[in-house]
């Protein structure tokens, strides 16, 4: 089915939109842009160069999507802004593209950004997350699939935040939040967030044990380092352990405060 587009709308003839598209009235769509089939574009979204939508997002008013990166270092070089299918975005989110040439900003399926969100250059978003109201993002960041962040949350530059997690509102972190857990608004574990991790399939044998992996972190004595190698020899093995392990391994700005 052919794409309803508004004659109000600015669209450049080099942008190349799938079919059974909507796109409203005044609506602002750059040359090097790519939207696939089933997209909703409401009046007063701007979607600039760079950007490559996949099918069935729908992007609410006065949103921009591939906006130019915040970065002292941009140079004007070409990159991209990326997006999967699926994905809610309401009104007023911004999501910069990134910045130096051949990098990628990336949104992947399923995710909704609410109100006033902000992903920021070349950050790295899974699946089925949710951004809460005036959640900002900064760039270089990584997240996991079905993250939760509650409202006013901001997540500063170059931190990881784990799947299944969940960032309480108003909290602003510097260091990355594991898989599997509340981080509370004082940037404390606050356990292990039960309801997401049973929604990722965590059966409740495994859901002890991620729980015993924690306890081992952020109650012990230990560094961290020591509490990993506590968790391979204390914690039955399986695959969310292996990935609650492998996430710690990896940090390279260290995780939120014990309690």
């Amino acid at each position: 089915m052919a794409s309803e587009i508004s004659p109000r709308a600015e669209i450049s003839p080099k942008a190349k939109i799938g079919n059974n598209c909507k796109i409203f009235p005044f609506v602002y769509i750059e040359d090097d842009v790519e939207i696939g089939d089933g997209c909703i574009i409401f009046p007063f979204v701007s979607i600039l160069n760079g950007t490559r939508m996949g099918k069935n997002n729908k992007v609410h008013q006065g949103s921009v999507i591939g906006a130019l990166p915040q970065d002292f270092e941009f140079r004007g070089e070409k990159s991209e802004c990326v997006l999967g299918d699926n994905n809610i975005i309401r009104e007023n989110v911004v999501i910069n593209r990134a910045t130096h040439r051949g990098c990628q900003t990336v949104l992947g399926n399923d995710n909704v950004l609410m109100e006033g969100a902000h992903i920021s250059h070349d950050t790295k978003v899974g699946n089925r997350c949710v951004f809460g109201y005036g959640t900002k993002i900064a760039g270089d960041c990584f997240i996991e699939d079905g993250v939760i962040f509650s409202s006013s949350v901001i997540e500063n530059a170059k931190t990881r935040v784990g799947s299944g997690a969940m960032i309480q509102a108003g909290t602003t972190f510097s260091k990355d939040v594991p898989p599997y857990i509340i981080c509370t608004k004082h940037v404390e574990y606050g356990g292990v967030n039960m309801q997401v991790a049973r929604e990722h399939g965590v059966d409740e044998k495994t859901l002890k044990h991620i729980a015993n992996a924690y306890r081992l972190v952020f109650h012990g004595k230990t560094a961290l380092f020591d509490a990993v190698n506590q968790i391979e020899e204390q914690v039955p093995d399986g695959p969310f352990i292996r990935h609650v392990i492998e996430f710690l391994r990896n940090t390279q700005l260290g995780i939120i405060t014990k309690i």
